[in-house]
């Protein structure tokens, strides 16, 4: 019998494939997407119902209006504004520390994995599967296999079924990820990547020139979906 698990989805690259290999691993109780304030909060919920809805599992959305009072991440305050950042950069790694930091949502990924377990403990779920990768681990700890490693000690404490953490593109780089997708069969055309809610990906966020450059590496075609490709 599959193991029943818990997918944080946000509709972007990492969260889309790890929930599309979750489905064929596991048994699927729930897909969880955060509103916490994010630029591109109403893209990601309704991105992220679509493919749950296609895949016929449980979309649960979940209000964290609180964290836009912590820290001023430009991802969720309107006043900041958020970097863009040129593809022949992306290696830069005093460049993207720079990004990372402008970003930043004190202890998100953090708090996330923590409901996920709260969901799956209830609902006798064994796994929590966050979109994580090693690529954007270099500037993002909590994207990192120390990080998981350290999730997965703790919820030995804190569930009682001792519920565990997996991320099937933890050592992958946003290359390896689209290679993934592409054998799982990911509709690529419908996640969304970008940090905005605009009618198209802007093509010019940290998060678009990743999935740019993974695209244009695997000769995916994404159409028409990048405001600036």
């Amino acid at each position: 019998m599959k193991s029943g698990a818990i997918v944080l989805l946000s509709g972007g690259l990492d969260s889309t494939v790890n929930f599309f290999a979750t489905l064929k691993e596991s048994n699927v109780k729930a897909a969880l997407t955060f509103d916490y304030g994010q630029k591109a909060a109403k893209k990601e919920i309704e991105v992220a119902s679509a493919l749950a809805k296609e895949a016929g599992v449980n979309h649960i959305v979940i209000d964290l209006p609180w964290f836009k009072s912590l820290g001023k991440s430009a991802l969720n305050h309107d006043t900041v504004s958020v970097p863009k950042i040129k593809s022949t950069s992306l290696d830069d790694a005093d460049l993207t520390a720079r990004t990372a930091k402008a970003v930043w949502v004190p202890n998100r990924n953090g708090l996330f994995l923590n409901i996920a377990a709260c969901y799956a403990e209830s609902l006798n779920a064994s796994l929590v599967v966050p979109g994580f990768n090693r690529e954007e681990a270099v500037t993002f700890p909590d994207n990192s296999l120390d990080f998981i490693r350290a999730t997965r000690k703790a919820f030995g404490f804190s569930t009682a079924n001792q519920v565990d953490v997996q991320c099937y593109t933890i050592t992958m780089s946003k290359i390896e990820i689209v290679e993934l997708g592409i054998k799982l069969n990911v509709p690529f055309k419908k996640i969304w990547p970008c940090y905005f809610d605009n009618e198209k990906w802007c093509g010019e966020c940290e998060s678009c020139q990743r999935a740019k450059r993974a695209f244009k590496m695997c000769k995916v075609d994404v159409g028409s979906r990048f405001e600036k490709f």
